[in-house]
């Protein structure tokens, strides 16, 4: 495996596929993370006439957070031994969860 990892951008996958630009970035950096998060169901909520009823909302969070915090330390690490060490696990642990939750995949698919 090569020590040097492709840079990875949550940021500019998500302006690549026109879902954010730079306004909005401004304006989420404003905000906490429980705002964004309670803004996010919320709006999620709208779509569904305020029922969320059935969706494990709880049961689901750890991974939602873990999927989330997985992202970004694949962004921000230059190697995978960087984004082990930054969550606390060893690499058998990182790379297991890169696989797990699909985090190089997800930045693939938009890859130029």
């Amino acid at each position: 495996m090569s020590r040097n990892k492709k840079y990875y951008s949550l940021s500019n996958k998500l302006q690549k596929e026109e879902k954010i630009n730079e306004n909005f970035e401004f304006m989420l950096s404003q905000l906490t993370l429980e705002e964004v998060i309670g803004l996010k169901l919320e709006s999620a909520c709208k779509l569904v006439d305020g029922k969320l009823y059935g969706i494990p909302l709880w049961k689901s969070l750890k991974s939602v957070v873990n999927d989330a915090i997985l992202k970004y330390t694949y962004t921000a690490s230059k190697t995978k031994s960087d984004g082990a060490r930054f969550l606390g696990i060893n690499l058998s642990q990182y790379n297991y969860l890169i696989k797990k939750y699909q985090t190089k995949s997800y930045f693939d698919e938009y890859d130029d």
